[in-house]
């Protein structure tokens, strides 16, 4: 039978999916609750995009494809700046229309999207036990895990390098992938070059800048609207709220490409 639009989409399944714990409440269904699911649920789609496209930039950067890496990161970063806008949707829901369903979340949170944790881990934005709240030997588990360990974004910018005969220094390219990228003057000193002599890499370069921009700017906004929504409140699940997301802000996922600045 040909695809319809329906079959295609498979639309009789997603549009089944939001289902809000309210529903059955004495009361009946709290109304935004609908809204939250919607936002949390597109956010999940947008994170699988996100990898899927992150994964063809790795390959694009072993390839030397330049063309596709730029494409690629366009791409990236054109969703970000869509899991920006919609902080703007879910920021309609008032304080009080939060708490009406709140409760009925039970330990769910954000804190627990596995496939956030794995964007993370494939960025290169790596902490110790980052994966410890997801059970042992889980499939999901196994997924954070294997991110973790796999070379990061800017491994893979730096093996490019390489590829277009900069000499990244054999300790820098052999540095085990669990770890996040730390600063190198070395690192940074081709990386002036680059910038002063290779406008064609220098693009590569601010792409990957507007990229941890781009992380940045979601986390601020998404902290923002958790303090706008509950205040300084434990955060659903019991994290800390706003506290420990305020613990996200500003860290680098390229710090290289940071701290060359005030040497231009």
């Amino acid at each position: 039978m040909p695809y319809t639009y329906t079959s295609y989409l498979r639309l009789d399944e997603l549009l089944d999916l939001q289902t809000p714990a309210s529903r059955e409440a004495p009361g009946g269904e709290e109304h935004d609750e609908m809204l939250f699911i919607v936002i949390h649920q597109v956010y999940e789609l947008w994170f699988k995009q996100v990898l899927h496209e992150v994964d063809l930039l790795h390959r694009a950067f072993d390839a030397n494809d330049r063309p596709l890496a730029l494409s690629t990161l366009k791409r990236i970063l054109t969703i970000f700046k869509t899991l920006v806008a919609q902080v703007d949707v879910l920021e309609t829901m008032t304080p009080v229309s939060f708490q009406s369903f709140r409760h009925r979340l039970d330990s769910s949170s954000g804190f627990q999207s596995v496939q956030f944790r794995e964007l993370e881990a494939a960025l290169g934005a790596r902490r110790p036990g980052m994966a410890g709240h997801i059970p042992e030997g889980s499939p999901e588990r196994q997924r954070v895990e294997r991110r973790f360990h796999e070379p990061s974004l800017y491994h893979s910018f730096l093996h490019f390098l390489a590829l277009n005969g900069y000499e990244i220094p054999r300790d820098v390219l052999e540095r085990d992938p669990g770890e996040p990228p730390g600063e190198d003057e070395r690192v940074q000193e081709i990386l002036v070059r680059i910038y002063r002599t290779d406008p064609e890499s220098r693009d590569v370069c601010e792409r990957l800048v507007d990229l941890d921009e781009g992380l940045q700017e979601w986390r601020y906004r998404h902290v923002k609207m958790v303090q706008r929504t509950i205040g300084m409140k434990t955060g659903t699940g019991g994290s800390a709220g706003v506290e420990y997301l305020k613990n996200t802000l500003f860290k680098s996922l390229f710090p290289d490409l940071w701290a060359i600045r005030t040497a231009l």
